[in-house]
């Protein structure tokens, strides 16, 4: 009994080739399903995904079908990723190699299509992503870009309304007023009050 719940079938490096190679398979294949796809996991992309992790799992664990086989697959996976993450933080290259660049999708409410086709991404998704920005006309766009995790980010040609700076300072102005009025209305109700 205990044999069948802790005894190995493969031996430890085969475990952890094997966990390398699903490993590194994955990385790829989600690398080439694109930026968009990782941002917007649809339910179609969800089954895939489902899909997926069952189909790796024999080529992940084998025939081993044991809590120690699948303790070691585990830990190969998260330490081949603590090591992938390491490398991701100190190496500019590697970190483009994993997640990919930005990709600018607008520049001066020019579209560049060629940047849309390579990231598979429509007019319809690009006109969500500006809606959310509150843009409602390309030609209003100075930069739309695809960042690596899938979200787009929108800067405006020109910012609508006052600047945070002159928010601010009419606030103030307005809270001067304020102190000002609740000074004169007191004054008003301490004479009322100190009258007989």
């Amino acid at each position: 009994m205990w044999h069948s719940i802790f005894g190995l079938d493969l031996s430890i490096w085969e475990k952890l080739i094997r966990a390398v190679v699903i490993y590194v398979f994955l990385v790829i294949a989600l690398r080439l399903a694109g930026k968009r796809e990782m941002a917007q996991l649809t339910t179609v992309d969800f089954v895939v995904l489902l899909a997926v992790s069952n189909a790796v799992q024999n080529g992940l664990i084998g025939a081993d079908n044991t809590v120690t086989g699948a303790v070691i697959g585990a830990s190969a996976l998260f330490l081949i990723n603590a090591g992938a993450v390491y490398l991701f933080y100190r190496s500019q290259t590697w970190r483009h190699l994993l997640t990919g660049k930005t990709r600018m999708l607008v520049r001066d409410g020019e579209i560049d299509w060629t940047a849309m086709r390579k990231e598979r991404f429509t007019k319809a998704d690009l006109k969500i992503e500006l809606q959310n920005a509150g843009i409602f006309d390309v030609a209003n766009v100075k930069y739309a870009r695809l960042e690596p995790n899938g979200t787009v980010l929108v800067t405006p040609k020109h910012p609508e309304g006052p600047t945070n700076q002159q928010l601010l300072h009419q606030l103030m102005q307005q809270n001067r007023r304020l102190e000002q009025s609740i000074a004169t209305m007191q004054g008003k109700l301490d004479s009322l009050v100190e009258r007989p």
